[in-house]
């Protein structure tokens, strides 16, 4: 089971990249109590008001791809992966995200699914606009945030 997203920006691989592999990016996008470097082989902390997520790198493609396992948080998420792919298409880049590995769908992926879409809405206005809507600014929908 699998929650996957394509979302295209008008920035490039490169800043999309930054975003995604430096606590200053993370922290504009998904969750501003963030801690690690983002480096390979790093554990970057993710602090949310309902919980903690702790992400390792597994793989650096600069302008290319991210990839996370996913080492402590909720206990759906232990050991499933966060990749980002990206690609230039004319004046786009193209973000192909997926949260893979998940044991079955239960109520709390599609609630997952749900909030990475805004999450990732949250990436796009960051690089194009300097300004994301990550946690605690981001939208809540109920009782899992």
């Amino acid at each position: 089971m699998d929650i996957l997203h394509r979302v295209a920006v008008t920035a490039s691989p490169d800043d999309v990249y930054t975003a995604l592999t430096t606590r200053d990016g993370l922290a504009g996008w998904w969750a501003v109590d963030t801690s690690g470097t983002g480096s390979l082989g790093d554990v970057l902390e993710f602090r949310f008001e309902l919980g903690d997520i702790s992400m390792r790198v597994d793989e650096l493609v600069p302008g290319t791809r991210v990839l996370w396992e996913v080492v402590a948080g909720p206990d759906e998420w232990i050991g499933t992966h966060v990749s980002f792919d990206l690609r230039q298409d004319g004046d786009w880049t193209v973000i192909l995200f997926a949260h893979t590995g998940w044991a079955e769908p239960v109520e709390f992926m599609h609630h997952c699914s749900t909030k990475w879409a805004l999450f990732l809405m949250s990436l796009k206005d960051l690089v194009e606009t300097g300004k994301g809507s990550p946690e605690p600014h981001d939208v809540k929908l109920g009782n899992w945030g």
